[in-house]
């Protein structure tokens, strides 16, 4: 099977020089009769060199369709043989359909009616009716005419369709791959969130057993324990999205586990607090209360990048988190902490924390700003809309 496609592929690539040797042909038939009739002419020899020279000029039809035209109506006047010329004009008019096409058809229906009364290169003039043999020409070559434009509207429709459905190809390709990239990007963020909280929980834990003086058994075997479980947290997220950006052909959306919610930000500051950073909730609104998948999750990654950054630069700094709201209207979120009591950073940052919040909030309606406090801490906003899913259930606390 595969030899016959590679057999039929060759036969397609010669296929055009094949035509053009069977036009060659033809119009040296052509000319050789209408020679054969005014063999007696004393210039028999010179339309013979014209007609065949017009003949053999069809080889190069295809990269000169005008030129090529163009010679054979200069000698179909001189001969009277249109054959080479009709061939050039139809080749032509597969190519172009505009002003050029026309006037060339219009030259190529004079010089078949005109050349074979000319006595410039025989003695002989055809005595023909004039009406007769222009009606004749043009039904002849305005048919010819016709089927090369057919073949040419055809062609360049064919060319077009191929164009746009590559085109729509290459557009979905370049859909699906820029969806990938998000995603990746997605994910990317979301360890940052996760990872970053909880190797700044274990830093902490490791820093208050370093300056505590004569730690007893039972505070290092509660922190060795705190700081175990966290890091096996974390190995767990870390393994769960490597697992999923290994797989390239699988539905990396469906592979993620279920994302925090607003009900999952009180075990977040139970963390906190269980490493030691005194940290108060306040606030009207009721974090039991379902909402948007991406309001919830806004919301929590809200919180988490605020207890980080006060874990990195302001170790054991007194934090109160203030949620002010209601379902229908808007959330309103501010984190505010006391200055640091002691210098220096716990860990590096990346310095792109807070802008992804502020592009996280941006893309679902919400407002966001940070910025120091007159006393010498730090205070983080957020503002959301409260919107509830329409089948949302009252989500339960993950611990």
């Amino acid at each position: 099977m595969q030899r016959i496609s590679r057999q039929w592929a060759s036969a397609k690539r010669h296929l055009p020089r094949a035509r053009d040797i069977v036009a060659i042909a033809v119009c040296l038939i052509a000319a050789a009769d209408t020679i054969y009739l005014r063999r007696h002419s004393p210039t028999v020899a010179i339309e013979g060199v014209l007609t065949g020279g017009a003949a053999l000029a069809l080889w190069w039809r295809r990269r000169f369709p005008l030129w090529v035209t163009l010679v054979g109506v200069a000698v179909t006047l001189l001969t009277g043989a249109a054959a080479a010329a009709v061939v050039g004009l139809t080749t032509f008019v597969v190519r172009r359909r505009d002003r050029t096409a026309a006037a060339l058809t219009v030259a190529t229906i004079a010089a078949a009616v005109i050349g074979p009364r000319l006595t410039l290169l025989h003695s002989t003039v055809d005595q023909g009716d004039l009406v007769h043999d222009l009606v004749n020409m043009i039904l002849a070559i305005g048919f010819v005419v016709a089927v090369g434009a057919y073949v040419g509207v055809r062609r360049d429709l064919v060319s077009s369709l191929k164009e746009r459905a590559e085109r729509a190809e290459a557009e979905r390709e370049v859909r699906e791959e820029r969806g990938r990239l998000d995603e990746r990007t997605r994910i990317a963020r979301e360890m940052h969130d996760v990872l970053a909280h909880k190797v700044s929980l274990i830093a902490l834990q490791a820093g208050a057993l370093e300056v505590t003086n004569d730690p007893s058994n039972d505070t290092v075997r509660a922190s060795a324990a705190l700081i175990r479980q966290t890091a096996r947290q974390a190995l767990e997220d870390l393994r769960e999205v490597l697992g999923v950006l290994r797989d390239a052909n699988g539905d990396v959306r469906t592979s993620l586990a279920p994302q925090a919610t607003l009900a999952d930000i009180p075990a977040l500051v139970e963390s906190s607090r269980l490493a030691g950073l005194p940290v108060t909730i306040t606030g009207s609104a009721d974090l039991t209360e379902p909402t948007a998948e991406l309001i919830g999750r806004a919301a929590f990654r809200l919180v988490q990048e605020a207890l980080t950054n006060v874990h990195k630069h302001a170790r054991n700094a007194a934090t109160t988190l203030r949620f002010d709201g209601r379902p229908g209207g808007r959330l309103d979120i501010e984190i505010v902490n006391l200055a640091p009591v002691g210098a220096g950073l716990l860990l590096p940052g990346s310095g792109l924390g807070l802008v992804g919040l502020r592009e996280r909030f941006e893309l679902v309606g919400g407002t966001f700003a940070a910025g120091p406090t007159a006393e010498g801490g730090f205070r983080v906003r957020g503002s959301l809309p409260w919107l509830v899913d329409e089948f949302a259930v009252r989500p339960v606390s993950r611990t």
